[in-house]
């Protein structure tokens, strides 16, 4: 292909031929042509609709493991199930989103009251328990003894309190 600028214009026949021939290079084929062939063959013939041949018996060959079949039951019910699940908490977090402080005083009310009475009666009966009638009368002797003993040797050191 020339490239260098042109001094002077085409006449219209040097523009008519040189436009001829950039048509014909262009629509030319670079490959000849692919022979196409037939992938598929259909018989036109039609079967009779009755003859002395009876119908022959195929076998159902679609035989489901039983691993397969209790893999399938077992996510048909843990689907359920997650389902279940999902409502229960969707209805709790509904419940939920509407509580008031006055109401969650409400409802712990009874069990507070409760609870404060179930100490106040395990209070007593452990009072009641721990009253001892055993009086012990004699001298007592009461003996401490402290050994401090102290290992300082460079930037560790130890220091042990034995109280006897």
């Amino acid at each position: 292909m020339d490239f260098e600028p042109t001094t002077r214009p085409l006449t219209d026949a040097e523009a008519r031929a040189e436009a001829e021939r950039i048509i014909t290079q262009s629509f030319q084929p670079a490959a000849p042509p692919v022979r196409h062939f037939p992938t598929s063959f259909r018989d036109l013939v039609r079967p009779p609709a009755y003859g002395d041949t009876p119908p022959v018996h195929q076998d159902d060959k679609r035989i489901v493991p039983a691993w397969a079949a209790g893999i399938a039951v077992a996510s048909i019910g843990v689907g359920a199930g997650i389902t279940g699940i999902g409502c229960g908490a969707w209805l709790v977090l509904q419940g939920l989103a509407s509580v008031t402080l006055y109401g969650v005083l409400m409802v712990t009310l009874p069990f507070a009251g409760l609870a404060m009475v179930a100490t106040a009666i395990g209070g007593a009966i452990s009072k009641a328990r721990s009253v001892s009638k055993t009086v012990y009368e004699g001298p007592v002797v009461q003996n401490t003894q402290i050994t401090n003993t102290s290992n300082q040797r460079g930037m560790f050191s130890r220091t042990r309190n034995d109280v006897r």
